[in-house]
């Protein structure tokens, strides 16, 4: 199972970026999955996370409401966050989550998620 992330870069405040998080050997139709982001000096913490397997519920913290929106495509088996209005705060390294295991878990908790891609980072100045 490997999850990789896509779409980062270096943006002015007020800009936008569309993350992408490619899975393979999971189907994301299967539970869980999120949104992470942890900037320097400060603890991971979460973003947006979506159950796939159907209803298509959605979280997000407080600090991005309205701004992210979480989404998925099970055709291509991707994950994407689409960020507006980005500020210089949202800056950080973002890491795509994807749960594994049955079960009804706390959404936006770390310890919900099972597997980990590898980052790409977003800068806003």
């Amino acid at each position: 199972v490997q999850l990789v992330e896509s779409g980062g870069g270096s943006v002015q405040a007020g800009g936008s970026l569309r993350l992408s998080c490619a899975a393979s050997g999971y189907s994301l139709s299967s539970y869980c999955m999120g949104w992470f982001r942890q900037a320097p000096g400060k603890e991971r913490e979460a973003v947006a996370s979506m159950y796939t397997g159907g209803g298509d519920s959605t979280y997000y913290a407080d600090s991005v409401k309205g701004r992210f929106t979480i989404s998925h495509d099970n055709a291509d088996n991707t994950l994407y966050l689409q960020m507006l209005s980005l500020k210089p705060e949202d800056t950080a390294m973002y890491y795509c989550a994807a749960r594994s295991l049955p079960g009804v878990v706390p959404p936006l908790a770390e310890s919900s998620y099972n597997i980990w891609g590898q980052g790409t980072q977003v800068t806003v100045s």
